[in-house]
Parts: C-alpha cells; structure tokens; sequence
C-alpha cells in the first residue's frame, strides 16, 4: 500500500479511539504510537533522522487521511511531524541526536509544543537558559519532547534572536486552561519553561535556518511547510463531515417533509455546492504544494516570498471553506448533527482550528500584496 492508503486503512481504529475519549480526555500515546507503527509519523521528517520524507503532496494526503478519521488525532500527528522536521533538517547532527535519544518509544519521539516567542533567554556557555509561558500546546501532554520559540540574548549583549528550540518535555510545568469548543483531545494545554537549558545545538534561527539535511521541502522554511499541515488537516476534517452528510441522506426525513434528504432538490444542490467548494479548495493546496516544492528543488535555496505567501493563502483558503462547509452541512442535517458524534466533532473542531494563525488574515494581506507587485 502507498502511505496514503496506509493511513486511511487505519481510519477504524482511529475513529474507534476517538469516540473512546471522554470529556476532558487526550488523544492516546497509544494512537500515536499505532501511526508510527504504520509509518505515517515522520512523513516530513528527513531520511537522515528517520523519517519517510514524502513528497509535500504525499504528505498532505497522509496527514489529512488521519484528520479525516479525527481531528484531535489528525492535529498532533501532524503537529508532531512538521515540528520534527523543521528540526531534524536544521540542527547539526549533535542536537538532532539529542532529541533522537528522547523518543519513548526506540523510534522517533514526537514533539509537541508551541513556537511563538513567548519566553527569553540568555546565554551561558553552549546554551540558552529559557524563560516564558507558552500557551496552546499542541499534543503536548503526550509528547516526549517539548518546543518553545524565545528571543535569545548572546552573551556580548547583540540583539536578540529569534530561535526555535526543543528539550526534554518532562522540564515543562503544565497549566492545563484547555476546556475549549473544540479540538478537545488535542490537550493543548498553555505551559511555562522556566530556568531550562537548552543546548545550542538544539535551537536554530527561525528566520535564517541552516538545512544539514533533507529534501527540497525543508527549503520551504517554517512558515509555509507548517501551512501546508493546516491545510491539509483542514482538508481531512472537512472530507469526513462531507462524508457524514452523504451516509445520513438517505434515511434522514427532516420534521415536515415529504422525502428524505437524498430525494431532496434543495439538499441535492446544496450538497454539490458544498462538494465543489470542499474539492476546489483541494486542488488549489496540492498546486501551491507542488509549485512550492518544485521552486525549492529548481532554485537549490529557501522558496521566495510570492510563493510561499500563495501558499499560506491556500492554507487560509482551505480553511475558511472548511468551516464554510461545516456550517451548511451542520444545517442540513439537522438535530443528527446537534447530538455528540462525528458531524458535531467535525463541526467543533473546524471552528477551532479556523481561531489559528493559519487561518487568519494576516496571510491574506501579504498574499493581497504580492498580487498588487505582480510577482
């Protein structure tokens, strides 16, 4: 089986242990552990570190199959997997070794966390003592390894820098705040590192990486390989509500009608609306992916900004139609979607997911730009 069918093969269990969690509940070290078994966690991470490497199309296949049997579950999959190779591309082989050596597991750990650069740190000999409080991290509660973005002072008092660094996440003090709309399972609970050493070998520029390793991809940067994540998740959690509405039509008579949905004109149009949009949004994301990569690999050096920022959009893009879909087809399915089940799930999740920077403005504005210089 190529990896994509892989991941959907494992939709059942999946979905099994998603509807398992209750209130208040985390995705399962366990479930992590089956993708990984499968070979579906580190489909970004570079060969040299152990990772699969797939092209970013396949990628996005694979994390949007494991979104569309559950969100919580399709998040930190791919959260864990963009954030690995970020750093298993640009550290130096001393630093990657050491977050290799904290895998639970005897296989790749995974890494939760969040990157922003909410915290400080100072200099003190080969390393960064870090201080913040960090807040949504992801899939952090079964991570074996922790990430923070900071402002790192050198020692000569230089400016600031803006590094990405990983460690040990049993050094974390968990602060938990997560009763949220959705993506409930993901526990990406807020957390503060404080008086933690980090290694700088484990840390690198978030503007200026170094790639040691690694295909055309991992010239993408942060940014852009990230959005390619949310999207793709996005994508998988708005196929799986699709999907619902489609499996419910034809036994689903709303109160006062004479025929079921699927004998239904207005249902009918509504449904290929909703279809076309889900597809259209699809097709822009794996275009920017393969136009994306290919510049990379053409160019030998980090993607251009009018590319990456096509990119982003098509992430934003994804995104918001995804919600879009959620909305109307919550509607048309009436109280079925109302009760707690896989309908409800993906409608709370994409709602949740659309409150990322991912899905944001911001993106759309550098995008609208790029557009007006005609680049």
């Amino acid at each position: 089986m190529t990896p994509t069918e892989t991941a959907r093969s494992l939709f059942d269990e999946l979905d099994a242990a998603a509807a398992s969690v209750g209130p208040g509940g985390s995705v399962r070290r366990p479930v992590l552990d089956r993708i990984a078994e499968a070979g579906l966690l580190g489909v970004a991470v570079p060969e040299e570190v152990g990772g699969s490497d797939l092209p970013l199309v396949e990628v996005v296949e694979v994390w949007s199959a494991l979104a569309h049997a559950d969100g919580s579950t399709g998040w930190c999959a791919f959260a864990a997997d963009s954030a690995l190779a970020y750093f298993g591309a640009y550290l130096p082989r001393e630093g990657i070794d050491q977050l290799l050596a904290l895998a639970s597991g005897g296989g790749l750990p995974v890494l939760g966390g969040q990157f922003a650069p909410n915290g400080t740190a100072e200099a003190e000999g080969d390393a960064w003592v870090l201080d913040g409080d960090y807040n949504f991290g992801s899939g952090i509660t079964v991570a074996d390894v922790a990430g923070a973005g900071f402002f790192a002072t050198p020692a000569d008092g230089g400016d600031p820098a803006y590094l990405m660094g990983a460690f040990d996440r049993t050094l974390i003090e968990p602060k938990g705040n997560w009763d949220v709309l959705g993506l409930r399972a993901t526990q990406s609970i807020d957390y503060g590192v404080h008086g933690v050493r980090i290694p700088e070998v484990c840390a690198f520029d978030f503007f200026a990486p170094t790639v040691h390793r690694g295909s055309a991809k991992h010239h993408l940067g942060v940014i852009p390989l990230t959005a390619a994540g949310h999207a793709a998740w996005a994508l998988g959690v708005s196929r799986r509500m699709l999907d619902e509405l489609i499996a419910l039509a034809p036994s689903k008579t709303r109160m006062g009608a004479s025929a079921s949905l699927a004998d239904s004109e207005y249902f009918l149009i509504h449904l290929g609306r909703l279809e076309s949009r889900q597809r259209a949004a699809r097709a822009w994301v794996m275009e920017a992916c393969l136009e994306a990569e290919a510049e990379c690999e053409e160019r030998g050096d980090f993607v251009t900004d009018a590319t990456a920022n096509q990119l982003r959009q098509a992430c934003v893009h994804a995104n918001r139609e995804s919600v879009e879909i959620a909305r109307e087809a919550y509607a048309l399915a009436g109280t079925d979607a109302l009760r707690d089940g896989p309908l409800q799930r993906c409608f709370r999740d994409l709602h949740a997911g659309s409150q990322h920077y991912f899905a944001s403005d911001s993106p759309t504005v550098d995008f609208g730009r790029t557009l007006l210089s005609g680049a």
